[in-house]
């Protein structure tokens, strides 16, 4: 296929992507945050949050204040639903044009969002969300040595896997990673995921 447009995931395509997804369990995520939620954090913005799961889990440990962002209107009805936050803290914001002001969250975090960025505007996507973080980034994605795009529900041009480590480290100076981590699907049920926890210093 050609190239999705814009539109794909704020459209039908997003709108079953949520429907497959959110209702997998949170005892996997949850185990995750416990590990790598930074000490210290009060305030959190996850990009492309879907419905809220990461932010579901992070509540049960956390009393952080929570923001989101998600372009698909069906997710973040659901998402309001949770009455996590409210919901002028919740946006239809794509990752490359966040509306949140400079230094507006304690960690600002992507889970499987990143794979979803074209090429182009990959690298506007992760300076917004370092511009909008205050101490912390993580970022959840699938790694691989060497960009590849892979077929993605029939959509190319729908994912890429990539070192996003990498690529926060050479374009971010003041970064530090502080953890990295495999997210092994037969052990822990969540996807085979790299999640790098970075911290600005």
């Amino acid at each position: 296929m050609t190239a999705p447009p814009a539109e794909l995931w704020s459209g039908q395509f997003g709108d079953d992507y949520t429907a497959r997804n959110k209702r997998s369990p949170l005892g996997a995520r949850l185990n995750a945050w416990k590990m790598i939620l930074p000490q210290g954090c009060r305030s959190v913005l996850e990009v492309g949050a879907n419905v809220g799961q990461n932010l579901e889990a992070i509540a049960q440990i956390s009393a952080c204040e929570f923001m989101a962002c998600e372009p698909n209107d069906y997710a973040r009805e659901e998402l309001a639903n949770l009455s996590l936050t409210s919901e002028r803290n919740i946006t239809a914001d794509t990752a490359d044009k966040l509306s949140f002001p400079i230094s507006h969250a304690d960690l600002v975090f992507t889970w499987g969002v990143l794979i979803h960025i074209p090429p182009d505007k990959l690298l506007k996507s992760m300076q917004e969300i370092h511009r909008v973080s205050k101490r912390w980034i993580i970022a959840a994605e699938y790694f691989a040595p060497q960009e590849e795009m892979v077929p993605y529900r029939g959509q190319d041009n729908a994912m890429w896997r990539r070192d996003y480590g990498a690529l926060y480290l050479d374009n971010f100076p003041d970064l530090r990673c502080d953890m990295c981590m495999f997210t092994w699907k037969r052990m822990t049920g969540l996807d085979n995921l790299t999640i790098w926890v970075f911290e600005k210093g």
